[in-house]
């Protein structure tokens, strides 16, 4: 099972690129489990039908699903990279590409942090509830744009490993296996939040 789940069902087998396939699992991973692909009876139309929780507003109930999701592949996939890595007597095999699905999934996840309104949408009337805001930010999950732009900042820094990627490494067990992908998730999520807030995907 463990080795199920490092190797995401054998993805990290394949044998050129295991870690770019790993990504694209984090990419898909990540659209599926967006409300708006799910269940398409949310309209399209931005604003239309917000979610309501005790009869409010409750817009960020969409956000719920793929933070949960991220939680149980960070989890499972630090457990199941630690057994894999001591039964293999490496410290990082390549074929574990658990991580890779985790930190573009993590990337994906933080770009749509909405802490400021785009500035191509901040003079928009109809942007101005807080629960289009969020509504905006989910519907961006189904810009192939956004979903490229993501997986390729994700690949550049998890290639890079600018400080302290690298040195995350060195933690033990699955952690260091892990954790270098997360941060190079942030740094990724970061670029593609500010393309994001001036409109470039």
């Amino acid at each position: 099972m463990a080795l199920a789940v490092a190797t995401v069902l054998g993805v990290g087998y394949l044998p050129k690129m295991p870690g770019t396939f790993g990504a694209l699992a984090g990419t898909f991973l990540m659209l599926v489990t967006n409300p708006f692909f799910l269940a398409q009876r949310f309209s399209i139309d931005i604003g239309i039908e917000i979610p309501t929780v005790f009869g409010r507003p409750a817009a960020w109930v969409l956000f719920i699903p793929p933070v949960l999701v991220f939680l149980f592949f960070a989890v499972i996939g630090t457990l199941a990279a630690s057994r894999v890595a001591a039964y293999a007597g490496v410290a990082d095999p390549q074929y574990v590409v658990i991580d890779e699905v985790s930190g573009l999934h993590l990337t994906l996840l933080l770009g749509l942090v909405p802490f400021g309104l785009p500035t191509h949408l901040s003079q928009n009337p109809d942007f101005v509830s807080t629960g289009v805001y969020f509504l905006y930010f989910a519907l961006s999950l189904l810009n192939w744009k956004y979903l490229l732009a993501g997986f390729i900042l994700f690949r550049v820094f998890d290639i890079w490993k600018p400080f302290p990627v690298r040195r995350l490494e060195s933690l033990p067990r699955g952690w260091g296996i892990m954790a270098d992908d997360w941060m190079a998730g942030v740094y990724a999520a970061i670029v593609l939040r500010i393309a994001l807030h001036f409109g470039l995907v």
